[in-house]
C-alpha cells in the first residue's frame, strides 16, 4: 500500500471532529503552499507574460469593474 493510500485510509477512519480539524489544517496548509509557489513563479519571471497581457488589456479599456 502506498503512502497516499495509507493516508486516505487513515482519513476515512477519522471521527467527524478530527476530520473537521484535519480539513481546516489542510486548507491552511494548501493555501500556504499555493502562495509560496505563486511567489516563486513571480520571482522567476514565469508570470511576466500574463502580467504584461493583463496590463495591456487594462490600458486598452478592455477591463471592467468587479
Amino acid at each position: 500500500m502506498s503512502e497516499v493510500e495509507q493516508l486516505e485510509n487513515r482519513i476515512q477512519h477519522l471521527s467527524p471532529e478530527d476530520l473537521a480539524k484535519f480539513r481546516a489544517w489542510f486548507f491552511e496548509f494548501d493555501a500556504r503552499v499555493w502562495d509560496q509557489q505563486i511567489e516563486a513563479d513571480l520571482k522567476a519571471g514565469k508570470l511576466d507574460g500574463l502580467i504584461a497581457e493583463a496590463l495591456a488589456e487594462y490600458k486598452a479599456g478592455k477591463a471592467r469593474e468587479l
